[in-house]
């Protein structure tokens, strides 16, 4: 079976979020690295060129594909910022309705501006979707 394309690399998240050309978009990337740093009390780490993740979970689809992936993370996108929640939104409806302006994909929730959104908001997001993760599958 083919290995997942997106894994750990040892690439300096400090110089990624560094390297953000729009100011505003790095200062909104640095406030969501400390969320999740506060969520996950886990350190930061390169997924591929281009993902900041968090911890890491085992996966085993019925099929019998298998791997690991980060439990939480994001990437600064050049039309939004994208914030990875794992489990999704369906179980988090309450919040998501409280959130303010976003779009979401499956486990991607697309955030032009942080001052968009009620940062309080996310941070819980963040949080629940971390439990919810480490209550589910053997994460590290």
């Amino acid at each position: 079976m083919a290995a997942n394309k997106t894994r750990p690399t040892r690439g300096s998240v400090t110089a990624f979020v560094a390297a953000i050309d729009n100011p505003r978009m790095r200062a909104d990337a640095r406030k969501v690295a400390a969320m999740m740093r506060r969520a996950t009390g886990k350190r930061a780490k390169m997924w591929g060129p281009s993902m900041v993740g968090y911890g890491s979970y085992h996966y085993r689809y019925v099929g019998g594909r298998e791997g690991d992936f980060m439990i939480t993370g994001f990437s600064p996108r050049r039309q939004a910022l994208t914030v990875y929640v794992m489990p999704g939104f369906s179980r988090f409806g309450k919040l998501m309705s409280k959130l303010g302006k976003y779009t979401t994909g499956k486990s991607c929730l697309y955030i032009k501006r942080l001052e968009d959104i009620d940062e309080t908001v996310l941070e819980q997001l963040i949080c629940e979707s971390v439990d919810y993760m480490t209550a589910h599958y053997d994460t590290r």
